[in-house]
C-alpha cells in the first residue's frame, strides 16, 4: 500500500484545473485510464462539480442516479440546492439524513458539500460542524473561506498553517494564502497579487485568477488595471457560457470607483443571480431610499 500511496497522483491535473476555475478543461481532460474505483468516483465528482460551476445543474441532476456512490449523491444535492430556491429545503433535508448515517456521514466529499451548502445559507456554525475536523486539503481550504466570512482571520491563519505543513506548494494552499492576505490587507495585498500573478504565468488564465488579480488591484487603488482584468474575465465567461457573478459584482464596484455607471452589470447580476450579496445590498439601499423619499413627501 505504501508504494501505491507514493506513486504519482492520476487526478493531479484534473484537480488543479478545477481548483483554478478551468472547468471546461477539467471536463475535457477527464478521460483517464486505469483509475482505481475510489479515484474514478473522485474523478466523476470533480467533473460534475465543474458542470455545476458552469451552471449546468440539470445535467448533473439527470446524470447521477440513485445507485451512485455517496460522494456523487452529495454532488447531486449541491446541484439540486443551487438549481432553484424551490429545491433548497429538500436538498438540505436529504443532506442532513446522509450526514446522520453513521456508515457514510464522515465521507469527506459529503462533509465538503455540507460545508459548501451551509456556507451558502450563511449558517457558518453548522458548516463548521461538518468541516472543522479537516482531513483533506479541500476541507481545510473551505474552513479558511468560512472563517474569513465570519471575519475570523486568526482562525483562518491556523488552518492555513496546517495546510502549509502538509504541502506548502499545493494549489489550494497558495489560493488560501492569497484569500487570507486579501482579508488581512495592507502590505499583504501585494503578496496576494503575486500569488495570482504566478498562477497566471504557470496555468491557463481563468476568470478565477483574473478576478483575484483584479480584487488585489482595487485594494491597491489601481482601478484601470482592475477594469481591464475584469473585462477579460467577462469575455472568458461568455465564451464558456459560465454564469460568473463574481466578475459582474467586481465590475460594479470597480465602475463605481472609476465614476462610470455600473447599471448594465448590476442588471445582469440581478437577473442571473438575485440572491447575490451585492444584489441584496443594492435592493435594500433602493428600498431604504424609496422609504425616505415617501416620508419626506
Amino acid at each position: 500500500m505504501a508504494a501505491v500511496a507514493a506513486g504519482p497522483d492520476p487526478l493531479f491535473n484534473l484537480r488543479n484545473n478545477f481548483y483554478l476555475g478551468a472547468y471546461q478543461a477539467a471536463i475535457n481532460n477527464s478521460e483517464l485510464p486505469n483509475l482505481s474505483p475510489d479515484d474514478a468516483v473522485e474523478r466523476d465528482c470533480l467533473v460534475f462539480r465543474s458542470y455545476i460551476a458552469l451552471g449546468s445543474y440539470q445535467l448533473v441532476i439527470n446524470e447521477i442516479d440513485a445507485s451512485a456512490a455517496t460522494p456523487l449523491q452529495a454532488v447531486k444535492l449541491l446541484a439540486l440546492y443551487l438549481s432553484s430556491p424551490d429545491y433548497r429545503e429538500s436538498a438540505i433535508s436529504t443532506l442532513k439524513e446522509l450526514l446522520a448515517d453513521p456508515g457514510i456521514g464522515n465521507n469527506p466529499i459529503l462533509r465538503l458539500i455540507a460545508g459548501t451548502v451551509f456556507m451558502h445559507e450563511q449558517d457558518y456554525n453548522e458548516a463548521l460542524k461538518h468541516t472543522n475536523a479537516g482531513g483533506t486539503m479541500e476541507l481545510n481550504a473551505l474552513n479558511i473561506q468560512i472563517f474569513l466570512k465570519m471575519h475570523r482571520s486568526d482562525y483562518a491563519e491556523r488552518h492555513l498553517r496546517v495546510m502549509q505543513q502538509v504541502d506548502e506548494d499545493h494549489t489550494l494552499t497558495q489560493l488560501a494564502n492569497a484569500w487570507l492576505n486579501l482579508a488581512v490587507g495592507g502590505s499583504k495585498i501585494q503578496e496576494a497579487y503575486l500569488i495570482f500573478q504566478d498562477f497566471s504565468e504557470k496555468s491557463q488564465v481563468t476568470s478565477l485568477i483574473l478576478n483575484g488579480k483584479a480584487v488585489c488591484c482595487m485594494h491597491m487603488g489601481n482601478f484601470d488595471e482592475a477594469e481591464s482584468l475584469l473585462v477579460e474575465a467577462l469575455t472568458k465567461a461568455s465564451i464558456s457560457d459560465a454564469k460568473d457573478p463574481e466578475t459582474l459584482a467586481n465590475l460594479v464596484v470597480c465602475y463605481l470607483h472609476l465614476g462610470k455607471s455600473p447599471s448594465r452589470f448590476l442588471s445582469q447580476l440581478k437577473l442571473g443571480h438575485p440572491d447575490h450579496v451585492l444584489v441584496k445590498r443594492a435592493t435594500a439601499a433602493e428600498e431604504g431610499f424609496d422609504r425616505a423619499i415617501q416620508s419626506v413627501a
